[in-house]
């Protein structure tokens, strides 16, 4: 039976993670505090390696999303609105919520196989030993780039999102091009667009220490590792979908 020591520690070494991870944080700001090599890798990493299947899943959600909807919108005789529920769902909810996790089955695990291959290999402790914050050498140039390439991805996603909506509403409900692309225009707006970057850069933060913490929480052998990646896609997975709802909850008090 788990007894309340093991419950306190079990939500104590998160904080204190995380408290060393703020504490290094403003290392970013010296002109040595950031591994310029290692940011520009993460960030090709994160970003332009994953553009291909993102452009690819969004570009299919939309596809669903319009098809969907217009099943229900025929019904009634109101097929010009599957442009308001594609285009909302995509920007607010659907568009950052898949690059999350895709971001977390690419880079979250990545991250923790990183550090806990490192931590086999005793080089951990050997940042230590020199002086060097493990948290301030690994897991900034993964905080930066994340929190730079999930809001271009998706921006890059809501635009394939919506591009897989459009296709539904040329080919199957027959709506003229030009009538889709101005309804669009008319009911999205730059607000509802930058609460879905905004969200999607609190996902980066939730990606990156889930699976950096994994990592440096992994046992020193394969075993360990190979458990810290798949601990990593799992707590990711589900600290994005709590701060998902959280978010949207917040959203609705402003009206949005």
């Amino acid at each position: 039976m788990i007894g309340m020591r093991e419950v306190v520690e079990t939500f104590r070494e998160p904080v204190v993670f995380i408290g060393r991870v703020a504490g290094v944080f403003p290392h970013l700001f010296h002109r040595r505090g950031l591994r310029r090599r290692e940011f520009l890798y993460y960030l090709d990493l994160c970003g332009a390696r994953s553009l291909p299947i993102v452009l690819a899943i969004c570009y299919l959600m939309g596809l669903v999303l319009g098809f969907q909807a217009a099943l229900q919108m025929r019904k009634v005789g109101t097929e010009i609105f599957v442009v308001d529920l594609v285009g909302f769902s995509v920007l607010k909810e659907f568009g950052p919520l898949m690059v999350a996790m895709i971001a977390t089955g690419r880079a979250g695990s990545a991250f923790a196989a990183e550090i806990g291959t490192m931590k086999v290999d005793e080089e951990i402790s050997a940042l230590e030993t020199m002086g060097i914050s493990p948290a301030a050498y690994l897991v900034l140039p993964k905080m930066l780039s994340m929190l730079i390439a999930l809001p271009v991805l998706t921006v890059f996603g809501d635009f394939a999102g919506i591009v897989g909506g459009l296709t539904v509403g040329v080919t199957v409900l027959d709506l003229p091009m030009a009538a889709y692309c101005s309804r669009t225009m008319e009911v999205l707006d730059s607000v509802t667009f930058l609460l879905g970057v905004v969200k999607s850069m609190v996902f980066a933060v939730l990606i990156t220490l889930a699976g950096c913490y994994c990592g440096f929480r992994s046992s020193a052998d394969a075993q360990g590792v190979g458990r810290a990646a798949t601990s990593a896609v799992v707590s990711s997975i589900f600290l994005v979908v709590i701060a998902d709802a959280v978010i949207a909850i917040l959203y609705s008090f402003i009206g949005y």
